[in-house]
Order: C-alpha cells, then sequence, then structure tokens
C-alpha cells in the first residue's frame, strides 16, 4: 500500500508561516536539498490543500522566470511533470496535471493509496494532515524544524487538534542548522 507521507518546514516555536504569511524563513543548505530531491525521486503524487495549491501553482510553472535559484531550477520540471491532487471544496478545476477532489475524500484517497506506485507527498498546510490525521490515512509527518522563533503565524497543529500518539522513526541534522524528525501513528496506540 501506497503511504502519504507529510513533508513540512516549521519554525523552532511551531509555526508554518509568519504572522503576515511570511514564508522566507526556511534554510535550504544542500544537504536538506539533496534529502528533498530523493524524497520527491519516490513520489508519483504530490498533494495539497486549496491554499498551498494556489502557491505552489502560482509559482512552479514559470520558476524559471522569476528565480535563478539552484534549488528552484532544479525542481520547477519535477513540480510540473508529477501528477498533483488537491483537496479542496471550492476548487473545481486546476492545471497542470492536477485532479481536483472536493467529495469522498477518505474513500477517494484510500482508493490511491490502494493502486501501485511511489508515495504520496502532502506538502504544506496543516488542514489537509489534520483531516488525514483524523481519518488514520496520514502515514508519516517528516518535519524540518528550523532554527528561528517567529512569534506567531500559523501554527503546524491547530489548537484543538486531538490527541495522537506518534512514534518517532527518525531524527537527523541537515548542514549544520535544521534537524528532520520523522514521526508515524503510534502502533501502540
Amino acid at each position: 500500500m501506497r503511504k502519504i507521507i507529510q513533508f513540512v518546514h516549521t519554525s523552532l516555536d511551531g509555526y508554518i508561516e509568519g504572522p503576515n504569511g511570511e514564508f522566507d524563513w526556511p534554510q535550504l543548505g544542500p544537504e536538506l536539498e539533496e534529502y528533498g530531491r530523493e524524497l520527491h525521486g519516490r513520489a508519483d503524487t504530490f498533494l495539497y490543500g486549496r491554499v498551498t495549491w494556489e502557491m505552489m501553482s502560482g509559482f512552479w510553472p514559470q520558476a524559471e522566470s522569476m528565480s535563478d535559484d539552484p534549488h528552484d531550477l532544479a525542481f520547477a520540471p519535477i513540480w510540473r511533470k508529477t501528477p498533483k491532487v488537491v483537496v479542496s471544496t471550492g476548487l473545481t478545476h486546476a492545471d497542470w496535471n492536477t485532479t481536483v477532489i472536493n467529495r469522498d475524500v477518505a474513500a477517494r484517497l484510500t482508493a490511491m493509496k490502494e493502486q501501485p506506485g511511489g508515495v504520496i507527498i502532502l506538502t504544506g498546510g496543516s488542514t489537509l494532515a489534520g483531516n488525514l490525521t483524523e481519518l488514520g490515512l496520514l502515514d508519516e509527518v517528516q518535519m524540518v524544524v528550523h532554527p528561528v522563533v517567529l512569534g506567531g503565524g500559523k501554527q503546524l497543529f491547530k489548537e484543538g487538534t486531538p490527541r495522537h500518539p506518534v512514534d518517532l522513526l527518525e531524527s537527523r541534522t541537515f548542514d549544520g542548522r535544521v534537524v528532520l524528525h520523522r514521526h508515524a501513528p503510534s502502533v501502540r496506540g
């Protein structure tokens, strides 16, 4: 069975965006970039909520004309060719090899997981990840903790999220400054 893996960047104080929606604080060094390429290389589907989809589709289709960053230039063609799924109640259509799921989310994502293929990477946001956790569909969270305190913004886990025990699968440092924590739902319950 395929896995849904959330790959998310967070500040030391648990925010995925700054107070004004900023996402200019992640520190991508060569080791973290290599890890990200390897992880995305195992994926054959990218999964987004609507807000993250709008951010991604506003940049990656024309990344080469908006950036000269080597990471951006390497990832843009991968993003464009990889099938994408957006879970949204308000969106009905999306370009760039994208399927929109706006009903029967649990059944449709379960069916996707049962198909042969690589991992499904959920990037970004907390709302979809929280919903998938409650449905028992999120298999792993890969949280990259950056050495910055944002002091506010959008939390990785929204207030009131039900308790879910998890097991630590791995913890490692990249580029001497960021830490990856890999967690999965607890087998101990």
